[in-house]
């Protein structure tokens, strides 16, 4: 596994820390990233701009994401400034406790 700090790009808070989130090193693909990083961030990946490798260089390809080093510390620097709408509502079936089966049932 290849552990990356991750956390998403807001100037305005005082405390902004990173969080730890480990991508197989089989999967090392730009798209796998973003999967990860925003299923843990609960972000919307339709709402990230860019990733940044700090403290200055963005993240474009697969090549780039292959390239990382344990613990370098990226952001997601997010395109919507309605802070509402930035994360993601968990479907039902991401939800703890849902049941698929018993969703399909019929009365």
């Amino acid at each position: 596994e290849l552990v990356l700090k991750v956390r998403i790009q807001t100037p305005n808070l005082r405390e902004n820390d990173f969080i730890e989130i480990e991508l197989d090193r089989q999967e090392l693909t730009y798209k796998e990233l973003l999967r990860v990083s925003c299923r843990e961030l609960g972000v919307n990946p339709e709402h990230v701009q860019k990733i940044r490798k700090l403290p200055n260089t963005m993240l474009r390809k697969d090549k780039d994401v292959a390239r990382l080093q344990d613990f370098q510390e990226l952001e997601l620097v997010l395109t919507v400034s309605d802070k509402n709408s930035l994360f993601r509502v968990p479907t039902l079936s991401e939800q703890s406790g849902y049941n698929k089966k018993a969703s399909e049932l019929t009365y």
